[in-house]
């Protein structure tokens, strides 16, 4: 592992506190269980609308799909949208989240690895993020494994700043629907969020069927992919990791893959690259 990577991934080790990010942490999770005292038909649809641009639109079509892999193609200012959606779901800025995840597939379940399970299940689903420096805003650090997105100014911002829209939304619903929206359209949202992506990390390496025999620990899940909008298909992501469509067979639900047909027929996006479809059985069926 060479030093520059060292420096990106915290040691395996509990002593070490982000303390900054694990007050947050448990102080979105207290406000996540008191929405639950404040329900209302209108704060769940708020919140699950904002969880789909925030989930669906920034994390899946935008962070994961386009800026880290570049599975298709858009215009500058629809890139700048998707990333300034996926800044609300507190998982950090566009820099520092695609060069994670570019760390994650260089040295997928290795040593390097970011979030790999072998580390322990606990320590790839969240620990990674609550113990030792993860370099939320360390952009030129970052940006050695992101130069393509460390080039636009526009990503600069949003690496470094990555909490304000979130809080401007946070501000809007609190005009518009109280207290009792902000706790269901922000912090229960953000909370079941990140659980769900983090659970690619942590549960779609560890649970699920292999199509295909990549050197990692990577498994499909079709419960993750209900969450995560089709991230759950991780075993034919990283066999094919710039194919903008993961769910590669018809019973595989991948709604990003939906979603981005959509927007090519209406011309938003364009050169979707697609992994040829296979009729393999299974690794594991096989076996």
């Amino acid at each position: 592992m060479s030093t520059d990577t060292a420096t990106l991934r915290a040691p395996y080790a509990y002593s070490t506190v982000n303390w900054i990010t694990a007050i947050f942490m448990v102080l979105f999770h207290v406000a996540a269980v008191a929405a639950f005292f404040f329900f209302s038909w209108t704060n769940l649809l708020v919140a699950l609308v904002l969880h789909w641009f925030a989930v669906g639109f920034g994390i899946s079509l935008g962070y994961h799909r386009l800026h880290t892999h570049r599975g298709y193609r858009t215009s500058k200012a629809f890139e700048h949208f998707l990333a300034i959606c996926g800044t609300l779901t507190l998982e950090g800025g566009p820099i520092f989240w695609v060069a994670t995840h570019r760390l994650h597939h260089q040295h997928s379940d290795q040593s390097g690895d970011p979030h790999t399970p072998r580390d322990g299940g606990f320590w790839a689903h969240m620990g990674w993020i609550l113990f030792g420096d993860t370099h939320h805003n360390n952009t030129m650090l970052m940006g050695k494994y992101a130069p393509d997105l460390l080039a636009d100014p526009v990503y600069r911002w949003l690496n470094s700043y990555h909490y304000v829209p979130l809080i401007l939304s946070g501000v809007i619903l609190l005009a518009v629907g109280g207290w009792s929206m902000v706790l269901w359209a922000v912090f229960l949202r953000v909370v079941f969020g990140l659980h769900a992506t983090w659970l690619v990390n942590s549960a779609t390496h560890m649970w699920g069927s292999r199509r295909f025999a990549t050197r990692d620990d990577s498994r499909n899940s079709w419960w993750v992919a209900l969450l995560t909008f089709g991230e759950g298909w991780h075993n034919n992501h990283h066999a094919h990791p710039v194919s903008a469509r993961h769910g590669l067979a018809w019973y595989e639900f991948d709604i990003s893959w939906i979603t981005l047909k959509v927007l090519n027929a209406v011309g938003l996006v364009r050169d979707l690259k697609v992994a040829k479809i296979t009729t393999r059985v299974s690794i594991d069926e096989a076996a």
